[in-house]
């Protein structure tokens, strides 16, 4: 092996550990590897950042945008709601749903399609009295699959798509995909609901009779000045917290002392602190019933908090949710947007010491009591998913803008009219001017994290490339298959994909294998195109672990799952993909 070879294996291995560390987020993780790819020079200092221009990257960037003026018009609200009935048996229910989520996953953003339906989910479910756990997880892994439909169902697709033009000439269409995927998803989907969610281990919340979601909080009630429970012993309020299935934890003074032990025969001063255990809807009722206030945000005098005009508002925090690894305490909630953090469930559990001093993990569900004015600009700016359905007012005159400009682009992409960015570019300028999205808050919808992790392992996927690296990977699979067919090759290249996948970033596996599959159909002297496919399908299932894909990661608290819950559905569900996907490539893209 060559220097630059073995430079940038070391590079890749490194990234390797750190991504499946965790530690780091993946952003900064691969900007560090094309740094360090700049250092040692592999990478020439003026194209270091040309993954930030490619092709992959702009589009991406712009189906993020058009997918969120897309669930902002209300339209994809609208189609949802008709299909929500809690009498239906929990396979039709999956089916049904699934099937919802696997279409809409084929036209926008895989997480956008989970986000909206969701709550839809979660709420059937409680109405149903079934565990959410149930469902959940089966609706995460169809939106999964309906990412194989078309070109813009998940990143994969769109950068297998631009390997194929620089290898060949012209990338895949909008609607080469749809084939395969079809069968594929179809065939997944099938399993899903019949058998798949069967497999599914159900505890915790999950497992109990889910008259909600979550079943308690741990959250705190302030004594106000003047309050005529002034004097007043704890066990005096103990008959209403019975009513309201209220459990008083502890006592906290004003001075921040705590009262370990029984409180009961505490005497309530003002500004005393209760720490109570309850629902959401019970914690509210026994807040008015004893008129308790909700905690004041004391950091700041000009940003005081009181329950009028509040809601309580859950939401799951994902891998990219501003919140994810900080404290609400020092990401300023109370100060920046007058929002407080009641409590957090986190894997069915509660948590049980401060919360705004808690550090927040990715899957957490949060209580927030939030300005009812600002609440859907404050789960923007968290970055996480409310566990609530039909907040958003939906506006006719918009919806139709919505779905009509882009079912336009699609149209003329399909007939190839013009290119996919500069039809997705008129859609949003489209939407902006349509007052669909708002010019202010446009860039917001732009998930960054994958922005710079596709920027930046495109040069370091390019050098290995054009350095000899892929090739030689390729020659190593070529050896391993040595004397078999090539359909043989194609499978192994489609179970290294999902091993990586379900590890790595599945942007950053795809970045890695496609050029792999070229290489390896060039020295096997057949089509490239067969490959490119296996590798888009293989990258795109990752159901063994909860960091595979951001849809594992956002249902992991929801669904009260462990980490070792994913594989019982998520290993027959790959090996079915393998089955059906392999002669459908065939088929459709002959050797």
């Amino acid at each position: 092996m060559t220097f630059d070879q073995i430079a940038l294996f070391a590079i890749f291995g490194v990234l390797l550990v750190f991504f499946i560390w965790g530690r780091y987020r993946y952003d900064l993780v691969a900007f560090s590897g094309l740094l360090a790819g700049v250092l040692v020079g592999v990478i020439p200092a003026d194209s270091a950042f040309t993954g930030f221009g490619h092709p992959a990257t702009v589009i991406v960037a712009l189906v993020l945008i058009a997918t969120a003026g897309l669930t902002q018009s209300g339209g994809v609200q609208l189609i949802t709601r008709r299909f929500i009935n809690p009498d239906r048996h929990t396979s039709a229910h999956i089916g049904v749903l699934g099937t919802l989520g696997a279409i809409m996953s084929g036209f926008m953003n895989n997480i956008a399609a989970l986000a909206l339906l969701m709550p839809v989910d979660t709420q059937t479910a409680r109405k149903a009295k079934r565990a959410a756990g149930r469902t959940l997880m089966p609706l995460a892994f169809a939106t999964i699959l309906g990412g194989m439909l078309t070109l813009i169902g998940t990143p994969p697709n769109i950068i297998v798509a631009t390997f194929r033009q620089e290898a060949l000439g012209s990338p895949f269409r909008m609607f080469d995909f749809a084939p395969v995927g079809i069968l594929v998803a179809g065939a997944g989907l099938i399993f899903i609901a019949t058998i798949g969610w069967r497999l599914i281990p159900i505890r915790g919340s999950g497992a109990q009779t889910p008259s909600a979601l979550i079943d308690d909080y741990v959250a705190e009630l302030v004594v106000p000045e003047n309050s005529d429970l002034i004097g007043r012993q704890v066990h005096e309020l103990e008959p209403e917290a019975e009513r309201s299935d209220v459990a008083i934890l502890t006592l906290r003074r004003e001075d921040g002392s705590t009262r370990y032990g029984p409180v009961r025969n505490a005497t309530l001063e003002a500004g005393d602190v209760l720490v109570v255990e309850a629902s959401p809807e019970a914690l509210n009722e026994f807040r008015s019933s004893v008129r308790l206030d909700y905690p004041k945000n004391r950091s700041r005098t000009e940003a005081q908090i009181t329950g009028e005009g509040m809601n309580l508002l859950e939401v799951v925090v994902t891998n990219d949710s501003r919140i994810s690894g900080k404290t609400a305490q020092a990401l300023g909630l109370g100060w920046r947007h007058q929002t407080i953090l009641m409590g957090i469930s986190r894997e069915g559990k509660t948590i049980r010491d401060r919360v705004r001093r808690t550090v927040i993990l990715p899957g957490d569900i949060l209580l927030l009591l939030v300005p009812e004015e600002t609440q859907g600009d404050v789960v923007n700016w968290l970055g996480g998913l409310p566990l609530a359905s039909g907040t958003t007012v939906t506006n006719e005159s918009r919806v139709w803008w919505g779905l009509g400009l882009f079912a336009a682009a699609i149209a003329a992409v399909s007939f190839s009219l013009v290119s996919m960015p500069v039809a997705l570019g008129v859609v949003i300028v489209g939407y902006v001017l349509c007052k669909v999205l708002s010019l202010q808050n446009l860039y917001t919808y732009v998930d960054w994290p994958v922005i710079v992790l596709l920027g930046s392992m495109i040069p370091l996927g390019l050098a290995l490339d054009q350095t000899g690296g892929s090739a030689l990977i390729a020659s190593g699979l070529m050896a391993m298959t040595a004397g078999w067919p090539a359909w043989v090759s194609l499978m192994v290249l489609m179970v290294v994909t999902m091993c990586l996948s379900d590890v790595l970033n599945n942007n950053a596996t795809t970045i890695i294998a496609a050029p792999v599959g070229i290489r390896l159909a060039e020295q096997l002297n057949v089509n490239p195109d067969p490959f490119l496919m296996a590798v888009a399908v293989a990258a795109s299932c990752a159901f063994l672990t909860p960091i595979g894909h951001q849809n594992n990661t956002v249902i992991l608290g929801p669904g009260s799952y462990r980490f070792s819950d994913y594989w019982r559905m998520g290993l027959p569900l790959e090996v079915i993909v393998l089955v059906v996907g392999i002669p459908a490539i065939l088929m459709f893209w002959p050797l």
